[in-house]
């Protein structure tokens, strides 16, 4: 069975943050929601993409993203012996994922997206993500790129909203 392979490069960043991981946990949770979307459930609702899109409008948080899933890295690290905090989070929104899928499905695979919240001290933590559009838009495709580049700063606006203030 042939591979296509094509290695590429995302774009890690960090950004600190002044505040506690538990204040930073609460700060981006008060945006995205607190209990995640079931994705299945609001599908299977509605029959229309209308009706769909206005339930989707409706459960998005100020930054027009939601909440999917949480993984607690930090509960089973610490079982190995690992004492930092991390929470991986899952976010997104498939009014914003639409405007890049139209243009390539396999920029489905990084839809959603992902942010790892870290406690770096008592008092200090830090949000690490990769920059989507570093791992949707892999060839040549300006629209893809474009819509690719429109989620960066969304979330982008998320993260510095979250961890600064």
């Amino acid at each position: 069975m042939p591979v296509n392979e094509q290695p590429f490069q995302g774009v890690r960043l960090q950004v600190a943050s002044e505040k506690s991981y538990d204040a930073l946990l609460t700060a981006l949770l008060d945006d995205i929601g607190h209990a995640p979307v079931k994705m299945d459930e609001v599908v299977n609702r509605h029959p229309s993409w209308d009706a769909f899109r206005d339930e989707i409008e409706r459960k998005a948080g100020p930054s027009g993203f939601m909440l999917f899933s949480l993984l607690d890295h930090g509960a089973w690290t610490r079982k190995a012996g690992l004492s930092q905090r991390a929470m991986r989070v899952v976010l997104g929104n498939p009014l914003i994922a639409i405007t890049m899928l139209k243009h390539d499905p396999r920029s489905g695979l990084f839809a959603p997206v992902e942010l790892l919240l870290l406690e770096e001290s008592a008092n200090t933590s830090s949000i690490v993500y990769v920059r989507p559009s570093s791992l949707m838009v892999v060839e040549p495709d300006q629209p893809l790129l474009d819509a690719a580049s429109a989620l960066d700063r969304k979330l982008a606006a998320l993260v510095s909203k979250t961890a600064g203030g």
